[in-house]
């Protein structure tokens, strides 16, 4: 008995890595394993897609490769709040709560992500990289966390990018206007290299505090702590200033290269596009670490998971910012069908007519991705896209309650835009404050909640069905 309790007792003290989190995925019944072998070019992709709704999946030997390939780490929102201890219904609340409560990462000296070094640097032989959807322009990294240092102060962001690999030790990178490009910037003005570490394989909660809304400095370790329970233990690179999570399972370090752009894409993105292909920043990489018997995470671009990882912290933080103005918002969602990024139902306890049109303003300015707003009322399931689409059929007419804006900044990614320029619209599909009651009185039918159907229903019908056709002849 004090064996198993010990045992208990260690791995609560374990810290929360993949590892952990794929444990737990498969005591539940939640992990698939393939066979061994499966192609690295799209036919690891195509079975992970397959999975993608029900279940994450471990590659063995991938392309003949030594270290193994996971994906579909969310396949449903619910393993989101899962993965950081709390029901759905919590989830948004928890996030924020550690966007504003952040618990700065621990330095430490050491940590197994540098169990074992290559300072000679071969990419694709070193580590098993997918290609993914079909007119890709080939292998490329798309679960590492960007860990950037601002060259001026120091303080750290965390972001995923797509990252293609051009070379053995060279990798095109998409950088969008955002906190990483601007260190960038810094740091090529002063005509420098931008010092990186791209990580692969941690935690969830560290994936879900890479895509929060923060402000320019605000290190997104420390909300992957606070998420966590207990700071995320870091170690500092072995080539550059750059610190990273101790326990992850693979670290390329490496620099942005200044006045240096070279060509990346296509590559399938969550719009369900391709992001076309340009001259991009360059990434020269000087070293990779990595455990020992290491796991390599990846997301299909565009899969479901890509689409639930970005669109839940950005739920978080739009939530917050209408709530600062609209204390009487209830919830929102970044719909499926709206690629987790464009399309956001708000739900609100509506005081006065007019209200929605504001909050839907408000929306806009909370994130240029949004393109499409629908403010419901409480009575709506935002969680259910019939229930959205029936507030617009019933409760929305066009010249009254649609709200359009031109000319504005959106998704680059979006392939309707004109270089990012992009039409917005809102939608008010709530009832007018002062219409009659019985109008917009839903029908409900008296004990549908509470009927038991197992009591009410025969065992086996058929055999019903043909006592029935009996006494009917």
């Amino acid at each position: 008995m004090r064996t198993k309790n010990l045992a208990r007792a260690a791995a609560a003290e374990a810290p929360k890595d993949l590892r952990s989190w794929l444990v737990h995925l498969a005591e539940r019944g939640k992990l698939a394993v393939a066979r061994e072998g499966v192609g690295l070019a799209d036919e690891l992709a195509a079975v992970s897609k397959g999975l993608e709704r029900d279940q994450a999946v471990l590659f063995p030997k991938p392309g003949g490769h030594d270290i193994p390939v996971v994906a579909n780490l969310f396949a449903a929102r619910d393993w989101v709040a899962d993965s950081i201890g709390v029901s759905e219904e919590q989830l948004l609340t928890h996030f924020l709560a550690a966007a504003r409560n952040p618990l700065p990462s621990l330095e430490v000296t050491s940590g197994p992500v540098q169990e074992v070094v290559h300072n000679e640097v071969d990419l694709l032989r070193q580590l098993p990289i997918p290609k993914h959807n079909e007119r890709d322009s080939g292998p490329y990294i798309t679960a590492g966390l960007l860990i950037a240092r601002n060259p001026r102060n120091g303080i750290q962001n965390v972001s995923i990018h797509r990252c293609q690999i051009s070379g053995p030790n060279r990798i095109g990178i998409l950088l969008l206007p955002r906190h990483t490009l601007s260190y960038f910037r810094m740091a090529e003005e002063a005509g420098e290299a931008l010092e990186i570490a791209i990580v692969i394989g941690v935690h969830p909660a560290l994936l879900l505090a890479s895509q929060a809304i923060a402000a320019l400095d605000e290190d997104e370790m420390g909300i992957a702590g606070a998420l966590l329970g207990h700071p995320v233990d870091v170690v500092k690179c072995k080539t550059n200033s750059v610190r990273v999570p101790a326990h992850a399972e693979i670290v390329i370090e490496g620099r942005i290269l200044p006045r240096v752009r070279e060509p990346e894409g296509p590559f399938g993105e969550f719009p369900q596009y391709y992001g076309p292909r340009a001259d991009r920043e360059v990434i020269e990489v000087d070293m990779v670490t990595h455990r020992d018997q290491p796991i390599y995470h990846t997301i299909v671009g565009g899969g479901y998971e890509h689409l639930i990882l970005g669109g839940v912290p950005r739920e978080a933080t739009l939530l917050q910012h209408l709530r600062r103005s609209f204390p009487n918002v209830l919830d929102v969602r970044l719909t499926r069908g709206g690629t987790c990024r464009y399309h956001l139902a708000v739900k609100i306890d509506k005081i006065t007519d007019g209200e929605p049109k504001n909050i839907i303003m408000s929306a806009f300015g909370a994130h240029y991705d949004i393109k499409q707003v629908v403010v419901v009322d409480k009575d709506v399931d935002i969680g259910d896209s019939e229930e959205i689409e029936w507030a617009v059929a019933t409760r929305f007419q066009a010249d009254r309650d649609l709200l359009v804006v031109s000319g504005a900044l959106g998704s680059k990614l979006d392939p309707t835009t004109s270089n990012g320029i992009s039409a917005k619209m809102g939608l008010d599909a709530t009832v007018p404050v002062d219409a009659p009651e019985l109008d917009f009185t839903r029908i409900h039918v008296k004990g549908e909640e509470e009927v038991d159907l197992a009591t009410v229903l025969q065992e086996d019908p058929n055999a019903a069905f043909s006592r029935v056709l009996a006494r009917a002849r």
